[in-house]
Order: structure tokens, then C-alpha cells, then sequence
């Protein structure tokens, strides 16, 4: 009785009736149901930096190269590539071939001609990341790499308004019709790793772009395995198989000893893909109703999120789950959850000696290990730096203060450099004199709420005050790209085995792209730049150890942890098995749709 009552429940929760209202397909058709916990900001590879948007563009956009979906250790496989890249000896020459064959989805910017892929369309998005036209956050990621020529072009469109795309530059160079080449300044041993993402690589069609202009967001067209069909803003994502997709069929290569693996190879190798039909994917922020739409079969992929001890008690899937046939997929993200703070705001910005009290003040003051047992449910792992495990540059060994809980000594610091309530009204005030008001970004949903309160208790305790700004993400996520946010507290996810991606959060030139908090140390700045071109070993993660310490001494960020994710999936759904970068995933998994209308009802 009480069960029927709880499914009976989620029509009135908010999400739920979004989930419920959806189109009905014909019961033969393959469907793959899920959810986003935020709104998605759009389509464009070179516009969007969120998980949630590049999660759909990877299954639109093809890049040259892929993860093996089951390979562990991680292992890079052909995708567009006829081969794997050529590199030199240096590490500065990237020679990539391309498979004759492949077309883009059908669209009405190609005139009802069948567009062949070529070399020029991936070279094509990869300028397009150093056009100013599109502010792509990838921009201070790339740019890094040096690649000969690119930001000559980059300059002259600030200065002219135009970006020259017919100029041959050296860093992205066409040697024939089906072969690119990329030139870098300096050495980068990992530079490899870029060709699997879409948002740099991605093969996206000039004529596409030149079609939509500005709403190209809306607009996404690849030669990938599906294709936007629907899409209701921070509502709901329908993708559909392309019709024209290449023949791809599934291959993979999974470790000996992880026997869930070899089962899934062995159901799926060598069958065409894709397998499912549509996509659909609703945003439903709150956990409640997330987790309730999965239990009742509306969702086929979900997350326990806050009912993780009722899903999955000690990290087993719970017996009434198992029951059901329900599968629990589980791993460690390569992630860090951040609070960043402004450095260029009056209040808690700066590098003088007392700014850096503040903010030190603050991370000693929150309470860590109350958030994981609390808001996390146990599902985080503290950091000590912002590098997560199995990924180089991840120390077992090395503690820091970030993970330090102590409000004895964050007054201590306050009262030292003069943060100290000089008007009797219970509040710490700056040096100054004027009020230290703390203001935060959050959001609505149920789990900031939860946040919120943990961030106001540590502040409270140490007498600071403390509101918070709320709005929806993506608006927060611009205002943090623009530098408008005091404090805002959000993951970021590496897409590839390097902590590179996550030193590049302090990085100088990235500010206004991975670089939210916009710290620029040249100290650390010099550090970054040298340890890029060395190969993995010993030197390389000395410099990385020296670039954490001084993160820890300047505390630009606070670095909360990384997650544990665990995934749950409903019986029907075959093949999954989830991978810690691959975004491009709804390719390798099926449906047995008996099953699952026989779940419906």
C-alpha cells in the first residue's frame, strides 16, 4: 500500500508530469529515457562548456577519435580517423586521415545535396574555436597549445570584426581533401586526447553555420548517430537515430577480470549501430522527483542522488532493486566540486596578505566531512587538490589544508588581519570597517537549498555574514564567465586521464573560460606553462605538486571533493556501462522493448 502510494505521488511533483507528458511512440521503437539534473544551454560545439549540452553534441558531432566504451585503463580508438594520429618524435605534428564515406545528416543548408565529410570540416571547427564571434570558453583551453598561426587570425578578426577562415595557417593545415594537420609551437604530449572531443574537433559543416548564424545553437548538424528533433528550452531534448549514418558496428575491448564487461561484449559485438531509436531527456533539477520517475519506470537511467542509502546501502544496490533486475553502475568520477571566489571582487579578491586570511578563513570554516555524510551521502571523496584519482597528477599521499575543518583557527585569522565586529551586531566587518557581507550564487532546486544551509551554518559560526543570489544555471554560468559572481559552487569533469584540465581552473589566460575564480599568479602561471610540455613522470608532478601548494596558499578556490557516481538501470536497458569520459555513449546501448512495455503496464 504504501508503495502505490509513493509512485501515485510523482504526478504532482515538478519534473514528473514533464516526464509523464511526453509524446507515445509506437511500442516497436527503441527509446532511451533520461534526465538532466540542470537545464542544457544549446548545441554549438563551440559555444557550450556544460556537461549537459556537450553530453548531446558528443551523440550529434563526430570527432576523429573515441574511447573504447569498455576499455579499462582508458584506450583511444578511430572514430572519423581512417587510423589512429601520426605524431612526431617532438611532439608538435599531428597528422589526422579521415575516412572517405561518411556524410552528414540531411539538412536544409546543404540544398538537398548528400554532404560528404571531409578533413576540412573538422580544421573548420577547430578555427572556430579562436573565432571572437562565439566567445568559446574553449578558447583559453586550447590556445594553450600553441597551434601555429591561430591566434595571428584570432587577433586580426578582434581588430578587423572579421575572422578569415580561407587563410592557411601552419596550426591547421589541409594536406589534402581527407588529411589535416596541426602544427603546435611547443611540445604536447597529450595533445592526442583532443581529437575525441566534439567541441574542438567535432566535424561541424560551414555551410551549416553560415545558414544559421546566430542561431546555430539551436541548430546542430553532424555526421554523428543522431540528431536533434526536438528540443524545449531547459524542458526537454529529443534526439533520433540519422538515417543516413555510416555502417559502425560494436567493438570493444574490456579488461580480462571484470566480468560484467565481457558479458556486455559478448551480448553486443559485432552488432550495427546505433541500436535505440530516440532519446529523451527531460530536466527535472530536483532529486525527489528524478529518482521517483526512474522507480516507476518513466526514466530508463537514473540516480538515487539523495536516496542513495535507500538504493544502494554500503554501495550495494538494495535487494528490492535487484529484485526488479535493476543494475547499479558505480565509479569515481573525474571530477571536482569547487566553491570559487572572485579574485577581482573587493570583498573577497586580491592577493595582499589579509584577502588571502579571508578566504582561507572561509574554507577552514566549512565543513567538509558534514557535506559528504550529509548532502553527498557518503558519495565523495574529500580533496586535498583539485586532481581526482586515475588521473595523473592524483597523489594518494598528498594532504593539504583543503580539506581542513577548523573554526577555532579560521576566527583566529579573521581577528588577526582585522575582520572583527566593531558595531556590537553580531557581524564581522572588513578591516575597513565596512560590512564583509558574503553574497553566493546558487540555484532553486532542492539539493542547493540543502547547500545553502550548510554554508550559512559554517558562516554563521564564525560570524560572517552570508546571503545567497539565486538563479537558474546557465544564467549563472554566464554571469560567472563575465565575472559578475562573488562565490558560485559547481563541478567540473575532466575529458581525458590528465589533472592538466583542472590546474587550468587558476590558469591566467583562461579567466572567463575553465577559469571562473580569474586567479592569475605568474608564479603559477609559469608553472602550468612548463609542466605542459613535459611528458608523464617524475618532473612533471613535482611542478604539479609546487601548483597545488600555492593553490592551497592562495585559496581561490575551495575544492570540496569528487564524486562517487552512481548510476542505476532498468532491466530493459542492455550494454550499459558507464564511462568516465565518453560522452557519446547512446550508441552502444539497446532496449528489449517487450520488456519494457511490459513494465508499463
Amino acid at each position: 500500500m504504501r508503495r502505490r502510494q509513493f509512485f501515485v505521488a510523482t504526478a504532482a511533483l515538478p519534473g514528473a508530469a514533464a516526464v509523464a507528458q511526453r509524446p507515445v511512440a509506437p511500442l516497436r521503437t527503441k527509446i532511451l529515457r533520461w534526465s538532466f539534473p540542470a537545464a542544457e544551454t544549446g548545441f554549438d560545439p563551440a559555444q557550450v562548456s556544460d556537461l549537459y549540452s556537450y553530453t548531446v553534441i558528443a551523440n550529434i558531432f563526430d570527432a576523429p577519435l573515441q574511447y573504447d566504451y569498455l576499455a579499462r585503463p582508458v584506450r583511444l580508438r578511430t572514430k572519423t580517423a581512417a587510423d589512429l594520429p601520426e605524431i612526431s618524435a617532438d611532439y608538435r605534428v599531428f597528422t589526422v586521415r579521415i575516412q572517405p564515406g561518411i556524410y552528414f545528416a540531411d539538412d536544409p543548408a546543404f540544398h538537398g545535396k548528400r554532404r560528404e565529410l571531409t578533413a576540412a570540416d573538422h580544421v573548420y571547427q577547430f578555427k572556430r574555436v579562436f573565432d571572437p564571434r562565439w566567445k568559446s570558453p574553449l578558447y583559453s583551453y586550447i590556445a594553450k597549445t600553441k597551434p601555429l598561426g591561430l591566434d595571428e587570425l584570432r587577433k586580426q578578426a578582434l581588430a578587423t570584426g572579421r575572422f578569415d577562415y580561407d587563410r592557411e595557417v601552419e596550426g591547421a593545415r589541409l594536406l589534402d581533401r581527407y588529411t589535416f594537420q596541426i602544427r603546435l609551437a611547443e611540445p604536447d604530449p597529450r595533445f592526442a586526447y583532443n581529437f575525441t572531443d566534439a567541441r574542438l574537433f567535432g566535424a561541424v559543416a560551414r555551410e551549416v553555420v553560415e545558414t544559421y548564424g546566430n542561431d546555430i545553437m539551436a541548430h546542430p548538424v553532424g555526421t554523428g548517430p543522431y540528431r536533434l528533433v526536438q528540443w524545449r528550452r531547459a524542458s526537454f531534448i529529443a534526439l533520433e537515430r540519422n538515417p543516413g549514418y555510416r555502417e559502425e558496428f560494436y567493438q570493444a575491448d574490456p579488461p580480462a577480470d571484470d566480468a560484467r564487461s565481457q558479458a556486455i561484449a559478448r551480448i553486443m559485438r559485432g552488432k550495427r549501430l546505433p541500436l535505440i531509436d530516440r532519446v529523451e531527456i527531460t530536466i527535472i533539477e530536483d532529486t525527489q522527483p528524478q529518482w521517483l520517475s526512474f522507480l516507476n519506470g518513466s526514466l530508463d537511467l537514473g540516480s538515487p542522488g539523495e536516496f542513495l542509502n535507500l538504493a544502494a546501502p554500503g554501495g550495494q544496490l538494495a535487494p528490492h532493486l535487484a529484485k526488479r533486475g535493476i543494475v547499479l553502475d558505480r565509479l569515481i568520477s573525474p571530477d571536482i566540486i569547487v566553491t570559487y571566489f572572485n579574485m577581482e571582487d573587493e570583498v573577497v579578491g586580491g592577493y595582499t596578505p589579509e584577502k588571502v586570511a579571508l578566504r582561507r578563513a572561509i574554507a577552514l570554516a566549512y565543513n567538509i566531512d558534514e557535506e559528504i555524510r550529509l548532502l553527498r551521502r557518503g558519495q565523495m571523496l574529500a580533496a586535498q587538490s583539485p586532481v581526482p584519482p586515475d588521473t595523473f597528477g592524483y597523489e594518494p599521499d598528498f594532504v593539504s589544508e583543503m580539506s581542513a575543518f577548523d573554526r577555532a583557527r579560521a576566527k583566529a585569522l579573521l581577528d588577526a588581519f582585522g575582520y572583527v565586529d566593531r558595531n556590537g551586531d553580531g557581524w564581522r566587518e572588513l578591516p575597513d570597517g565596512r560590512p564583509l557581507h558574503l553574497k553566493y550564487a546558487t540555484q532553486s532546486d532542492q539539493f542547493s537549498r540543502q547547500a545553502n544551509e550548510l554554508w550559512k551554518k559554517s558562516m554563521d559560526a564564525i560570524g560572517v555574514r552570508i546571503s545567497f543570489e539565486v538563479n537558474q544555471w546557465p544564467e549563472q554560468l554566464k554571469q560567472a564567465r563575465a565575472g559578475k559572481l562573488q562565490m558560485w559552487g559547481l563541478g567540473w569533469s575532466a575529458s581525458a586521464p590528465d589533472g592538466e584540465t583542472f590546474f587550468e581552473l587558476a590558469y591566467g589566460p583562461a579567466k572567463g573560460g575553465a577559469n571562473l575564480a580569474r586567479f592569475d599568479l605568474p608564479r603559477y602561471n609559469a608553472l602550468f606553462e612548463r609542466q605542459r610540455s613535459l611528458p608523464d613522470g617524475p618532473q612533471r608532478l613535482a611542478l604539479m605538486r609546487e601548483m597545488k601548494r600555492l593553490l592551497v596558499a592562495y585559496m581561490p578556490y575551495k575544492f570540496h571533493g569528487h564524486r562517487f557516481v552512481n548510476s542505476l538501470a532498468q532491466p530493459w536497458v542492455i550494454g550499459f556501462r558507464r564511462h568516465p569520459y565518453a560522452r557519446d555513449f547512446f550508441k552502444y546501448l539497446d532496449i528489449d522493448v517487450e520488456q519494457q512495455a511490459r513494465a508499463a503496464g
